[in-house]
């Protein structure tokens, strides 16, 4: 009896982990850490008042549409939608590498509206120090993530 091929639309190969096990191998793993950060990142801006609403506008745009959009790209990995595509890879590290940069420069207008609003009220200081904080280590996540699916 001849086996048989896989379905056409099953082009995913089979090191890429189900369920739990998905959020604890790399580069997977690093969706939660994005989307807890992320989230960190546009609670913060938004406590603050806003110094200069340009800079933390595109602060937010950022940091919610990568939410938005890491979010739904994490659970087409858990409900296995990324089977049916021949290029989940790649569009994972590109979607991953280009909101590291996009990240990357809402940090650093973060940074900047934070040294704007030094002057300013001290508790909006720290929360924006904090938001930058935050908005680095979620750019970093980002980059890692995109590299690790890449040579992965």
């Amino acid at each position: 009896m001849a086996s048989r091929d896989p379905p056409a639309t099953s082009h995913a190969p089979p090191d890429v982990p189900s369920g739990v096990s998905l959020f604890l191998t790399i580069p997977y793993a690093f969706f939660l850490p994005e989307l807890i950060f992320g989230v960190w990142v546009w609670i913060l801006v938004a406590a603050t008042q806003v110094a200069s609403p340009l800079l933390q506008g595109w602060v937010m745009y950022v940091s919610l549409t990568s939410f938005l959009i890491s979010l739904m790209l994490l659970l087409s990995y858990v409900f296995g939608f990324y089977k049916r595509y021949e290029s989940w890879k790649i569009l994972d590290s590109l979607y991953h590498g280009t909101t590291g940069i996009l990240y990357m420069s809402a940090a650093v207008l973060q940074v900047h509206a934070t040294i704007l609003s030094e002057t300013q009220d001290l508790k909006n200081y720290y929360i924006n120090t904090a938001a930058s904080f935050f908005a680095f280590i979620t750019t970093l996540l980002y980059i890692l993530h995109a590299f690790s699916i890449y040579y992965h």
